[in-house]
């Protein structure tokens, strides 16, 4: 097994959202799920594929790839799918993880030796993804997914954010690029480090509506927001960078963001995002750490 540290969406190398990149790891869920309770981070493992790729995956990979120019863009053509990418978080399984994937990306970069994209697909739902690179930033294209068709009451997010006197700033929305996002736009950056949410209840609702959590966040400016992410059950495992939820984010408002995250949790992020007509893009800066880990 070796294990890989890569810190992601930093504002500079050696900032940012960190995740462990397995390679040759026990296939073994329970084992897994084990190892990133006790390295306290979010873990992807890179399996490995047959080489062979079905017409629908293949079709989706090169629909992705042969959009128009946006950050990121790479040259046209199909890529194959050289890994299968299993995200575990230390409480969670989890259909898609964007900061772990670009973690992946950048190692599958450096074992590959060349700039061209390249096609992964995810462990749960076999979702094809393709990645890109542009000098130090990597970027995932993903499409729309289909998430679940919910009527939201106006009291459900002030009971989930246990702020019964919030006003929001518009309609409560669920949109996905790979895992369901319960979107709730706040008045400002004041309001948003102000939330203290019932995480439990949260939880138990995600788990029956089959979201995977709460992004609240605000507007900064033109194409700017600030964003936190209510998906763990402990405080202290506030997520410092979501991508899949500025990828919702970027559906919802339908324009590329600046997606800044991060300052509850003391590491700033930095997550860019990108339309190429109905794909997104989701990326940032990517660093290994410097932490050693074998």
């Amino acid at each position: 097994m070796r294990v890989h540290e890569f810190d992601c969406f930093g504002e500079k190398p050696g900032e940012g959202n960190p995740a462990l990149v397995v390679e040759k790891g026990n296939g073994n869920p329970g084992w897994r799920r084990a190892l990133a309770r006790e390295r306290g981070l979010t873990c992807v493992f890179v399996d490995p594929v047959d080489g062979r790729v079905d017409a629908q995956l293949g079709a989706q990979l090169s629909t992705q790839v042969g959009q128009a120019d946006a950050p990121g863009n790479a040259p046209e053509g199909e890529p194959g799918i050289v890994a299968v990418l299993d995200y575990v978080y230390p409480h969670m399984r989890s259909p898609l993880c964007l900061h772990a994937t670009l973690a992946a990306a950048q190692l599958l970069f450096e074992q590959h030796g060349s700039g061209a994209p390249l096609g992964v697909k995810t462990a749960m739902h076999g979702q094809a993804l393709v990645l890109s690179r542009a000098a130090e930033h990597v970027f995932v294209r993903l499409a729309r997914q289909e998430a679940p068709a919910l009527e939201l009451d106006t009291a459900l997010p002030l009971r989930l954010l246990a702020a019964p006197d919030l006003v929001l700033a518009s309609a409560p929305r669920v949109l996905s690029v790979g895992s369901p996002k319960l979107l709730l736009e706040v008045a400002d950056v004041d309001t948003l480090y102000g939330l203290q949410p019932d995480l439990a209840l949260i939880h138990v609702w995600g788990k029956n509506a089959g979201v995977n959590g709460c992004y609240a966040w605000c507007r900064t400016g033109d194409g700017e927001v600030e964003g936190r992410n209510f998906n763990h059950l402990e405080p202290a495992l506030e997520d410092s960078a979501t991508g899949v939820a500025a990828g919702a984010l970027t559906l919802l408002l339908g324009q590329g963001l600046s997606v800044r995250q991060g300052r509850a949790t003391g590491q700033a992020c930095l997550i860019r995002t990108g339309l190429e007509g109905d794909a997104v893009l989701v990326g940032g800066l990517v660093s290994r750490s410097a932490s050693a880990v074998a």
